[in-house]
């Protein structure tokens, strides 16, 4: 009998809630997830291999066979089904991280939840996709647009309501158009109760001021930048435009209860001026939509957008000649996303910053245990050196989410260099390594290991530094290495 991707799904569940090993033993014999594909001989060179430094990027870090795969396809062909990822196939992936009830439900109807139970969920199902994704080049834009529109579980209401936020704005939009992505945004109840829209609102015939938070955030943060050309006095009138949208947990009896929505009686009606442009009185909630088209479209949110696509995926000073050609196509495709990304990724600039970026915490983990074809489920054993590198997902505090630069993770080096080691080692708990079956089907000799995971020859002195006649202990200090540490 063939197997449908529903039947799995429905056998799986069975046995998840009492034996996670289930979801590993389907995997592997009926979805080959444990199987690795061939391998292409080592790089003959000290110079990291073009499509190692593609998947290193634009995924979280090759799977054992990724990169044999990518160069059979090519590089275009390549991100051009990664840029369509219903597409592609991920019931390998969906058994491990659709387990979790949360993760569906709506803004108001997650308040059934203890928050642990909300934390716990959402964490490990980010974790789990970034892992074991066939979309991987999703997943990596998953996680920059959720820094990008930060929102810190620990805030008010917000560890209830981002879930949907995650599935409905994030997730949603993560390949679509930026347009699309920042008005989800604006009236997501997370992002309302984040950032003090749902208190916006500005009475006739009283004193109240709008709250002006969010509006400031949104073209600070989330499109022009601090140095776009927006004065005090714009912040100001986006912040009217903006009043009356709000949430309330406690509307039960409404027809879209959980769900956003707009007070009339909040909202000031009268005539606006944004960036030069005047948005007519008696506008109402359309309102919104005039302001996030003005943002969204002026030039210094495509620069501004470009620049931080390229120091995510270039280099953290990327050359000006890639920056402006991702900002014309940013400009030209009125924000779409995967054109946007077909630029920056075939650019020249591109294919020589390899080895230019340090990983930040969770590309580092990941990258590792991609590498080694672990088995987990993500669980608090795994997640808790995640939180010691000072990565705890959905937990930083401040609007601008976690950042890129190299100096803030700098003093957490340690923690890192003790997981490469505890994970080649066997030692880590909530993961399941095995480097001699790995090795064995992959027909590695001890040296091969470095191109493995750094995608190139190791120099004499690298080999040197790394002798030793313990396999485990020589792939943790390949993990541990500068050279790990960088993509």
């Amino acid at each position: 009998m063939k197997l449908t991707r529903r039947h799995l799904l429905s056998t799986a569940a069975l046995g998840l809630a009492s034996c996670d090993r289930v979801v590993t033993q389907i995997n592997r014999e009926f979805l080959c997830e444990g199987v690795p594909g061939k391998m292409p001989p080592p790089p003959a060179g000290v110079d990291i291999d073009p499509d190692f430094h593609l998947l290193s990027r634009a995924a979280f870090g090759p799977w054992p066979g990724d990169v044999w795969r990518l160069k059979k396809m090519g590089n275009e062909a390549w991100l051009e089904q990664q840029l369509h990822p219903e597409r592609i196939d991920d019931t390998a992936c969906d058994l491990r991280a659709e387990r979790f009830e949360s993760i569906y439900f709506s803004a108001g109807d997650a308040y059934e939840f203890r928050k642990p139970v909300l934390r716990d969920e959402i964490t490990r199902h980010t974790l789990l996709r970034a892992i074991y994704s066939k979309r991987q080049l999703f997943e990596v834009m998953v996680e920059f647009w959720t820094d990008h529109l930060n929102i810190d579980l620990e805030k008010g209401d917000c560890i209830y309501l981002k879930p949907s936020d995650d599935r409905d704005v994030i997730r949603k939009h993560a390949l679509g158009n930026f347009h699309d992505l920042i008005r989800a945004s604006a009236t997501s109840p997370a992002m309302l109760v984040y950032l003090d829209g749902k208190s916006n609102k500005v009475r006739r015939k009283t004193d109240d001021k709008p709250n002006e938070n969010y509006a400031r955030e949104l073209m600070e943060l989330h499109t022009m930048g601090v140095h776009g050309g927006y004065t005090q006095q714009d912040v100001y009138e986006a912040a009217r435009c903006l009043s009356g949208w709000t949430f309330d947990r406690n509307r039960f009896f409404a027809l879209n209860a959980g769900e956003s929505f707009f007070k009339p009686d909040w909202h000031d009606d009268g005539e606006k001026r944004v960036l030069g442009q005047v948005i007519q009185a008696r506008g109402k909630q359309k309102d919104l939509d005039r302001l996030v088209e003005i943002v969204c479209s002026h030039p210094s949110t495509a620069k501004f957008i470009a620049t931080k696509l390229c120091k995510r995926f270039v280099s953290m000073e990327p050359p000006a000649s890639v920056v402006e050609k991702v900002a014309a196509e940013f400009t030209r495709t009125r924000g779409d996303i995967k054109c946007v990304l077909r630029v920056l990724f075939g650019s020249p600039e591109f294919a020589k910053s390899h080895g230019q970026l340090l990983k930040r915490p969770l590309k580092f983990m990941v990258t590792a245990l991609r590498a080694l074809m672990a088995d987990t489920q993500a669980d608090k054993p795994l997640l808790e050196p995640l939180q010691r590198m000072g990565h705890g997902l959905f937990q930083y505090p401040t609007p601008d989410g976690y950042p890129d630069e190299e100096l803030p993770w700098m003093g957490t080096l340690m923690w890192r260099w003790n997981f490469g080691m505890a994970l080649a080692s066997g030692k880590q708990n909530g993961v399941r390594v095995n480097l001699y079956e790995l090795r064995k089907q992959m027909h590695f000799v001890p040296e091969a290991w470095f191109a493995h995971l750094i995608g190139r020859k190791p120099t004499p002195e690298e080999l040197a530094t790394l002798k030793t006649e313990d396999e485990a202990q020589f792939v943790g200090l390949i993990l541990a290495s500068p050279a790990f540490q960088r993509c």
